[in-house]
C-alpha cells in the first residue's frame, strides 16, 4: 500500500446558510473556518447554501433561495412570477 495518498477523513460541521442549522458528519472536505459546538470541541466548518433542513423537497414548503442574483435576473428578463 502507498502511504500518504489518502485524504484526511475527520468530523466536519456543515452549516446551512439559509436557516443556520448544522450537521456534524465525517468528511474529507478542506476548510479554513472552524466552529466550537456545545461539546466544547472545535471542528472544521463548511458553509453550504442548502441542506435537507431547508430544501423544499424535504420541508414541504416552497422558499426561493437566491445567493447569486439569479431570481432577479430572471424576473428582469421574463417578468415577475405570479402571486397566489
Amino acid at each position: 500500500m502507498k502511504t500518504d495518498i489518502h485524504p484526511n477523513y475527520r468530523p466536519v460541521v456543515f452549516q446551512d446558510l439559509t436557516d443556520g442549522t448544522h450537521f456534524l458528519i465525517r468528511s474529507t472536505i478542506e476548510t479554513s473556518e472552524t466552529i466550537t459546538l456545545d461539546d466544547g470541541i472545535e471542528y472544521p466548518l463548511a458553509k453550504v447554501e442548502i441542506t435537507s433542513a431547508s430544501h423544499p423537497f424535504f420541508t414541504g414548503t416552497m422558499k426561493i433561495i437566491d445567493t447569486a442574483g439569479r431570481v432577479e435576473r430572471f424576473e428582469r428578463r421574463y417578468g415577475s412570477r405570479r402571486k397566489g
